[in-house]
């Protein structure tokens, strides 16, 4: 039923599995070195058609310092800070109350409530565009910071709630009953003891989340209309001109907008594991 180690496989299986994982994460990572090159390398060397050779020269620091120097780079990498850590809090914590209640409550709606959040996960973002950004503007959430907010932590709900459901559903129906019994209310028992229980996914969630959102390109085009509100990941394209492409420099903002993500990731990895493995065993 499940895989066989590799470490009982055959010798010939064994070393064709160190020879072609190394070469399918380096095809895989393939991408990113070219990014990494371009943003090293001089402007002249794309124009001249050296897109993907070596350097002909190294300016590591020039291009990057140039990022900061040429652009609000700054500025959108605090509107990201903004628009994602309230987003990413909010979506959070309507997730772990919303399956809090889909889990503990046996109410008739429960399960056709729960498929209707799974549903929403299924709705392409795209078609909403026109009637989001409507309702953004005769709401006068349009161009703001907290319309982004918003708007983010309702789009995410329904997935945070399918998640942290799943996980609250997979506890002991038993610790509820028994605290109702002794008679602790609903907020502490959701507070003291769901809560701890399902920390790991918790942190999990918000790697998730927070990811998801920083990388978002979408609705900060569709529903922020001028360039002080832009978060990072649309904001590089300030970089480029009318007339002018400056694809040394988008890199670097690039690799720039990524280490948010990545540091956060390695931060909270113990968690991360621990969360996608919550309830994995028994015993």
């Amino acid at each position: 039923m499940f895989p066989k180690p590799i470490e009982k496989s055959t010798p010939g299986v064994r070393i064709a599995y160190n020879v072609v994982l190394p070469v399918a994460l380096i095809v895989w990572l393939l991408p990113l070195i070219a990014i990494f090159l371009t943003s090293i390398r001089p402007g002249g060397d794309i124009n001249a058609g050296n897109m993907f050779g070596w350097p002909s020269s190294f300016q590591l620091i020039d291009n990057y310092s140039a990022v900061f120097t040429q652009s609000k780079a700054l500025s959108y990498l605090w509107n990201s800070m903004k628009i994602t850590l309230p987003a990413t809090a909010l979506a959070v914590a309507l997730s772990c109350l919303t399956g809090y209640a889909l889990s503990a409550y046996r109410f008739k709606w429960a399960v056709p409530l729960f498929f209707l959040f799974v549903a929403g996960n299924f709705v392409p973002f795209q078609i909403l565009m026109v009637p989001v950004r409507d309702f953004s503007v005769s709401t006068g959430l349009y161009d703001s910071i907290t319309g982004l907010v918003l708007f983010h932590a309702a789009f995410q709900t329904g997935f945070c709630t399918l998640f942290m459901r799943n996980f609250m559903k997979a506890l002991p129906y038993e610790l509820i009953e028994s605290a109702r019994i002794e008679g602790v209310n609903e907020w502490q028992i959701f507070w003291h003891i769901v809560l701890p229980l399902v920390r790991p996914a918790v942190a999990a969630l918000s790697v998730l989340v927070f990811t998801f959102l920083w990388n978002d390109y979408f609705w900060a085009t569709v529903l922020i209309n001028g360039d002080d509100l832009l978060p990072i990941t649309a904001g590089v394209r300030s970089l480029n001109g009318q007339f002018v492409s400056q694809w040394h420099l988008v890199s670097a903002a690039s690799l720039l907008a990524a280490l948010p993500p990545v540091i956060m990731f390695f931060a909270m990895q113990k968690h991360f594991i621990a969360g996608l493995t919550l309830g994995a065993t028994k015993g």
